[in-house]
């Protein structure tokens, strides 16, 4: 018999842990559900492409048939690698805009001011996730094969003035990797629902592993060929990427028919749902802060030469690439909210307790360097294994809050919220290193506070739906 939350919402996927079986309430009459236990838990049994069913509310006097998830087999991997070959093109490129702001700071905007040339990534940030407004609901109407062919990306000329940046780069670019971020992402969900985590975290590896490739490629090429062929080249290689993305990305739950495409911003209502978007939005606020800053920092600091500050960036991926996978493994085991509120934490205290030493630590005269470069090099490791969960788990905790058909809608609304974090956070670092005369502590403790609100979120909601046990998997 499939058990049911007490107090679930009617139309809301409300669970104890990621493999919580709560179904369509039985109509035959033979027994009735009695309220779910945390000790009822029980794994099903691990079969390769095997069904398992998706957990359902009660739906009132209609209702909705049983829906099942592969859990694996061909097509559901085929559409991970679809998913994963997107993410290298897609969050490649923003895992990149570190190098991007670290380059465009000395040569083609040298007379802007940080703030100033931070707002064109974080136009691109903004973009990329603001537009799964209408996206993500696209993609539960539609599905999402016309939504991956328009976010193939183009190439670039000289873009010799500011403008051309906001334009190109942030405008174009953002909008693309919307269209080609919003369904990867969403596809994965219509596959697995125990897996979901793990499935979405080696998709989500894909971006990582593009931020290793893109920042080494680009600081081996600018020398020689210059800016407008190196992008130009990565242009190529990113529809190559989205080939196999095109191809294989798909939905499996039929497309509504006449479904709307205007989002829902009643479930708003849903406090857990209006809390794990708060956790995103100071989560995603302090994430891209380290993303495009820490290849400044490391050329400011003097610890390490030029070369190997730009090649930061791609330590960092490195580090996020495991990150993605890893904590989506543990979450599918341990549960997708501990999970997610351990990385946070690990993000809080690398910020605060690596981050944050060595800027103040740059700042004195009577610190070797080698000091220094020690701090920056274990902080891009650490964070950015700790910070890949940030990309990996947040789809999967907002899937726990919703029914399957309504994932594209649920993850878009919140992070058509999140968005304006992304939109003001970087500009913001900037303006904070402006103040503070150039010294980058500011924004290293910046970061760390972002990383305390964001976990205070995500426990909130883990207490309201379990409680403080810590033993209880959610």
């Amino acid at each position: 018999m499939s058990r049911i939350l007490k107090g679930s919402k009617p139309g809301l996927l409300s669970q104890n842990n990621s493999n919580d079986p709560t179904t369509s309430p039985d109509t035959s009459g033979s027994q009735p559900c009695k309220p779910f236990q945390p000790q009822d838990y029980a794994s099903p049994a691990s079969k390769e492409a095997e069904d398992i069913e998706a957990p359902r509310s009660p739906l009132g006097s209609d209702e909705k048939p049983v829906v099942t998830y592969p859990e694996g087999g061909l097509q559901a991997w085929l559409v991970v690698f679809g998913s994963f070959s997107g993410m290298v093109a897609g969050f490649g490129l923003m895992n990149t805009i570190g190098v991007y702001q670290a380059y465009v700071a000395e040569n083609q905007l040298s007379e802007y001011s940080e703030s100033t040339i931070g707002w064109i990534f974080s136009l691109y940030v903004f973009l990329s996730f603001f537009c799964g407004l209408q996206i993500g609901p696209i993609f539960d109407a539609k599905g999402p094969r016309l939504l991956v062919f328009a976010g193939s990306p183009g190439m670039s000329n000289e873009l010799p003035e500011y403008w051309h940046f906001i334009i190109v780069f942030g405008v174009l670019g953002g909008t693309g990797t919307s269209l080609i971020f919003t369904p990867a992402v969403s596809a994965v969900g219509h596959f697995f629902y125990e897996k979901r985590a793990n499935a979405t975290g080696l998709a989500a590896t894909g971006g990582s592993i593009g931020g290793i490739i893109f920042p080494l490629m680009f600081q081996a090429l600018i020398p020689k060929l210059g800016f407008a062929w190196t992008t130009r080249i990565q242009g190529f290689i990113f529809i190559i990427l989205l080939i196999p993305a095109n191809l294989l990305i798909r939905a499996r739950l039929p497309p509504r028919p006449g479904g709307s495409v205007v989002p829902d911003f009643t479930i708003f209502r849903q406090p857990a749902f209006a809390l794990a978007t708060a956790g995103t939005y100071f989560l995603e606020w302090g994430l891209f802060i380290p993303i495009t800053y820490l290849a400044s920092y490391s050329l400011v600091s003097g610890a390490m030469s030029h070369a190997f500050a730009f090649q930061i960036i791609a330590i960092f991926n490195a580090g996020s690439s495991l990150g993605r996978w890893a904590p989506g493994y543990m979450a599918d085991k341990f549960g997708r909210y501990n999970t997610m509120v351990a990385t946070v934490i690990g993000c809080m205290t690398s910020s605060l307790g690596l981050w944050l030493p060595a800027t103040v630590l740059s700042e004195s005269e009577d610190v070797p360097k080698t000091a220094v470069y020690a701090l920056i090099v274990t902080y891009a490791v650490l964070m950015g294994f700790a910070s890949g969960s940030n990309i990996s788990l947040t789809p999967v905790c907002v899937g726990m809050l919703c029914e399957t058909e309504e994932y594209g809608r649920y993850y878009a609304t919140c992070y058509t919220i999140v968005s304006f974090g992304t939109l003001t956070g970087v500009p913001i670092a900037g303006a904070i290193i402006a103040a503070s005369g150039g010294a980058y502590w500011g924004v290293a403790l910046f970061t760390g506070l972002c990383y305390v609100c964001a976990g205070a979120a995500f426990t909130t909601v883990r207490v309201m739906k379990v409680g403080w046990r810590l033993n209880v998997k959610y």
